[in-house]
């Protein structure tokens, strides 16, 4: 389910009569059968707020690699930092940035969370199915991104229950020059292998990160009041289905209500001068 805001404004065409031509928000929320370049390329470039693709997973596919996954050997962000737990299977590479290099411990943790991975999708990993879906879809190919000429970790397994509140992604503010290659723009992934019985949406909102906002912030999170009067999509999680939008832009999750569990397979996804596509988390 979609719910969306419009900020268009209204108008005739300009004609000789001094009508105004209308201007349009672009921010509307997509869903659509089958992924595909143009549509990810209309996400890519600003004219979508999310794109939401039915089934990029089945059903079937989701079930096995939630079955598989070993809850005990996941880790979690750091709490004290986010305020919440999120538990998580493989590193985010810009928590182990730190003066201009990435720390040895980053790549011990993704070979063992890229070895744990590896079997959860009936012996395959569900990831490299991820990548070569992407791959088919957009004209340019796909692969991981490299730092340093090393293949970053990419797929990250993530499990929200209480939500996360405001915050936008972007790479080269995190993690400066540290891609080999600078995408010229970043998409976020996350393909939903488990959905709660209600909430755990994502609401992503047409506005980018100033520097005065560092003055509304807490800690990991900003204020809402930033966004208050911001175009926004809402997208409710599917079972299957992959969500595609633009994490410069701020985004939160809401909390889960009732029973299930909000349970995703995650990356970003950069769009590199030589128009294939970068993946990393």
């Amino acid at each position: 389910m979609f719910v969306m805001q419009k900020y268009a404004v209204d108008g005739e065409r300009g004609t000789g009569h001094g009508g105004a031509t209308p201007v349009h928000t672009l921010f509307d929320a997509e869903v659509a059968e089958d992924l595909d370049s143009r549509r990810l390329s209309r996400v890519a470039a600003g004219l979508l707020g999310a794109l939401s693709v039915r089934n990029f997973f089945t059903e079937g596919e989701c079930r096995a690699i939630v079955a598989s996954l070993a809850e005990d050997r996941m880790g979690q962000y750091d709490a004290a930092v986010v305020g919440m737990r999120i538990k998580k299977l493989g590193p985010a590479v810009f928590d182990f940035y730190n003066n201009g290099s990435v720390a040895d411990a980053y790549w011990e943790q993704a070979a063992e969370a890229t070895r744990q991975r590896a079997r959860l999708l009936a012996g395959q990993d569900p990831f490299q199915a991820a990548l070569d879906r992407l791959a088919k879809a957009w004209h340019g190919g796909a692969a991981v991104a490299t730092a340093g000429g090393r293949p970053l970790f990419a797929g990250m397994i993530r499990e929200m229950g209480e939500g996360a509140g405001l915050h936008f992604d972007e790479v080269e503010r995190e993690f400066p020059d540290g891609l080999d290659e600078t995408p010229l723009c970043q998409l976020a992934f996350n393909c939903y292998l488990s959905v709660p019985e209600s909430g755990g949406e994502v609401t992503v909102f047409r506005r980018r990160w100033r520097p005065g906002d560092e003055n509304h912030r807490d800690g990991y999170w900003y204020r809402p009041h930033l966004v208050a009067d911001e175009p926004r999509v809402t997208v409710a999680p599917r079972c299957g289905d992959a969500v595609f939008f633009d994490p410069r832009n701020y985004h939160r999750v809401g909390a889960n209500e009732g029973g299930g569990r909000r349970v995703t397979l995650s990356f970003f996804i950069g769009v590199s001068a030589h128009g294939n596509l970068l993946l990393w988390s």
